[in-house]
């Protein structure tokens, strides 16, 4: 018995460290800075702890990250503060070359769409998602979460799963806002993935472990 509960404790610390080793993230909550952020276009400013935009023209964005990020999950609170079209751009391999998924308040529905080179309204529509379960609202602060694994770009909105699209044109990129004339404001923006570095920091193996431990004594 007690051979089984050694055995039992040293695979869960391998599968602790094995899920830690590679795990990373960056977090931006704009409280005092937005550093690496590159504005596209637009005028984008740091006020009172969120990254905004001010509502100007189309296809308005600021970019971050490396343009050889593969597969993450981006999440960030989006706040809609006048007009009717914002969101969260990501595998941007350029400043013309990158997806958006953004929020069609009218509509109450999430639009994908491809932007590519030509200029700054050049772009694909590849679909259109009706809210299910939500409501998007001016003047609310929404969860904007967006995965990208392989071909697949699935979306979720206040904790609600929206839909998904396949596309393989962008595999890889930087992440961004972005907003079409629209004012839009942005907090708590993350980005997670296997092969993300930078300020964040992995799952902790030592509360994870104690967690498990104390599981497995209380079994015993």
């Amino acid at each position: 018995m007690k051979r089984l509960f050694w055995i039992m404790i040293g695979f869960c610390f391998i599968a602790v460290i094995t899920s830690t080793s590679f795990a990373g993230e960056q977090l931006w909550n704009f409280d005092s800075h937005a550093d690496g952020w590159t504005v596209a276009n637009g005028n984008w400013s740091l006020e009172d702890g969120i990254y905004k935009l001010n509502k100007g023209g189309a296809a308005e964005h600021a970019l971050v990250g490396d343009v050889a990020w593969t597969d993450y999950t981006i999440e960030a609170k989006v706040r809609i503060d006048e007009g009717n079209w914002a969101g969260i751009a990501f595998r941007a391999k350029s400043e013309m070359e990158y997806y958006v998924f953004y929020f069609n308040v009218p509509d109450n529905k999430t639009e994908l769409w491809r932007h590519k080179t030509g200029g700054w309204t050049a772009r694909d529509n590849l679909g259109q998602l009706p809210g299910k379960n939500i409501t998007i609202e001016r003047g609310k602060w929404h969860d904007m979460k967006v995965t990208v694994g392989g071909d697949t770009l699935a979306l979720s909105i206040d904790g609600e799963e929206q839909g998904q699209f396949i596309d393989a044109v962008y595999g890889a990129g930087q992440v961004g806002v972005w907003g079409w004339e629209t004012g839009v404001s942005y907090d708590d923006f993350r980005v997670s993935g296997d092969d993300i570095e930078g300020d964040g920091t992995p799952v902790e193996p030592l509360d994870k472990l104690a967690t498990t431990w104390g599981r497995i004594k209380s079994h015993r």
